[in-house]
């Protein structure tokens, strides 16, 4: 394993550093010699590699970017100024990860009574919205101090912004004020939904922005790709291949080294994509701020589950909670992911070991979940959503506003990444977000591990509660305008692969 100020990754120089049982399949290989270079070629975009011009108009950029549009990836470029749609990213968008219920706005946010006033419908004041739970923060502060990437001798800005939001009596989510920097003070201007129209939506682009660096590095990256490498060796390293645990797990860690073995190399080394094109190739610490601000996580059901599984096959071989702490091996691989994921960090939430079979089945769902759904729904829709380089620019060169009034529709042109630097955005996330040819979807491994007939039977009821449940998610979205598709179970993958 080698150390980084985060966590400990796998000791891999490159892709044939490692063993041959965890690397890609000859069809997966192949597919992943699609580079970057190929799929400019494949979008259309390779005639734009050395134009490092500003864009004139977003005619220009709509001309440019005009291969492998989705349906949603038009909604987003017919939409993505309106305040509606920018809050509705925040749960439905590629970066689900940040909005929080407001009880409290932080102290280090200038936003008071008679900010808003005016912004609330029926004339409620903020107290009285955050009591009814109609107001919600998303806080990007762990890009505060992140240093942005000079991009073709330009230099970017990343901002660290706060953003208000209100669900308003119509039921949609909406911005009603944005702090662009985490300090307040007289250059740092809260902008409103009713200041000039360049200021609110130079604002809303910065967040955007703050959001495409946000979500690449922590959210898809650091969260699902690097975490769920710590679950994979820790599993390789501590349970034999006999292990019931090593038989539930392994298929969710298909090419997951060498996928992350790649990403360190392609894109966040120092002549990676990520480090010559976009924000950073920095990774931001993944630690928490405790909820002194009175941020609480919205409680949502997901349209998946995969504890009555998990519980159906570890009860099976763990039957009371003696057996759990007297397996040596389990112990051993609780206590490596703590030690090397967590570097013995007892703050982040991992136990240290198990003691009851509630406790196992827990973390193990939650092992496959992260690895599985959490990765489908920051990674599939990066194309639609990132795709459009106005709702996610993947570098901003101009500073942001210091004060109201400055704004234009030039000015945010301008702010745009040069076009050689956007399009290598857009291929990336292309990349990305395609389905490789030998994609496996949850539950969908061919392979048969299990010998007794409980586990194998629970597996095939679980797949078949897969097929149900995306029935109905299939039929649930006929009709609608935006239909969310990323955790349909056919749409996440068995691992995370790509």
């Amino acid at each position: 394993m080698t150390p980084s100020s985060s966590a400990e990754s796998i000791k891999a120089d490159d892709p044939t550093s490692l063993p041959a049982e965890v690397c890609f399949s000859v069809a997966k290989a192949t597919d992943l010699l699609l580079t970057i270079a190929e799929a400019l070629v494949e979008l259309g975009l390779e005639g734009f590699l050395f134009e490092d011009e500003c864009w004139t108009s977003f005619d220009q950029i709509d001309e440019v970017l005009k291969s492998k549009r989705t349906e949603t990836y038009r909604f987003v470029q017919k939409h993505w100024k309106e305040d509606c749609f920018f809050g509705y990213q925040f749960l439905n968008g590629a970066n689900p990860t940040l909005i929080r219920r407001c009880t409290e706005v932080p102290p280090n946010f200038a936003v008071n009574e008679e900010t808003l006033h005016g912004l609330l419908e029926g004339g409620a004041s903020l107290q009285e919205e955050m009591e009814r739970g109609n107001i919600f923060l998303v806080d990007y502060w762990r890009l505060d101090g992140v240093t942005p990437n000079i991009v073709n001798g330009k230099q970017n800005y990343l901002t660290a912004p706060l953003v208000l939001l209100y669900v308003n009596p119509k039921n949609s989510l909406v911005p009603i004020a944005i702090q662009l920097k985490q300090t307040p003070g007289e250059d740092n201007p809260v902008f409103l939904p009713n200041d000039a129209e360049f200021d609110w939506l130079t604002a809303k682009t910065f967040v955007r922005g703050a959001d495409f660096a946000e979500h690449e590095l922590n959210a898809h990256f650091l969260r699902t790709h690097l975490i769920s490498e710590v679950f994979a060796v820790a599993t390789l390293r501590n349970f034999p291949m006999v292990h019931p645990l090593y038989k539930l797990l392994i298929s969710h860690f298909r090419y997951t080294l060498e996928i992350d073995t790649l990403a360190r190399n392609l894109l966040i080394s120092d002549s990676g994509t990520l480090s010559k094109r976009l924000y950073t190739g920095q990774l931001p610490q993944p630690q928490d701020r405790g909820s002194s601000q009175g941020r609480q996580r919205i409680k949502v059901t997901l349209p998946f589950t995969n504890e009555g599984y998990v519980e159906g096959v570890v009860s099976y071989y763990y039957r009371d909670d003696d057996v759990v702490v007297r397996d040596s091996e389990l112990q051993s691989w609780i206590n490596e992911i703590v030690v090397f994921g967590c570097l013995g960090d007892e703050k982040k939430g991992f136990p240290k070991s198990f003691s009851s079979v509630k406790d196992l089945v827990y973390f193990v769902t939650m092992v496959i979940f992260n690895a599985s759904a959490q990765h489908a729904a920051v990674n599939n829709g990066q194309m639609d959503y990132f795709g459009w380089i106005p709702n996610a620019p993947i570098g901003l060169q101009l500073p942001p506003p210091t004060t109201k009034g400055q704004c234009s529709e030039r000015r945010l042109l301008s702010s745009f990444p040069d076009i050689n630097a956007a399009v290598h955005g857009v291929a990336t996330v292309y990349l990305l977000s395609k389905k490789p040819t030998d994609y496996i979807p949850l539950g969908g491994s061919a392979e048969q591990l299990f010998t007794e007939n409980v586990p194998m039977e629970m597996q095939e009821r679980f797949r078949g509660d897969l097929k149900i449940l995306s029935n109905e998610i299939q039929t649930r979205n006929v009709g609608l305008t935006l239909p969310y598709v990323y955790l349909d179970p056919a749409n996440v993958e068995d691992s995370v692969a790509r």
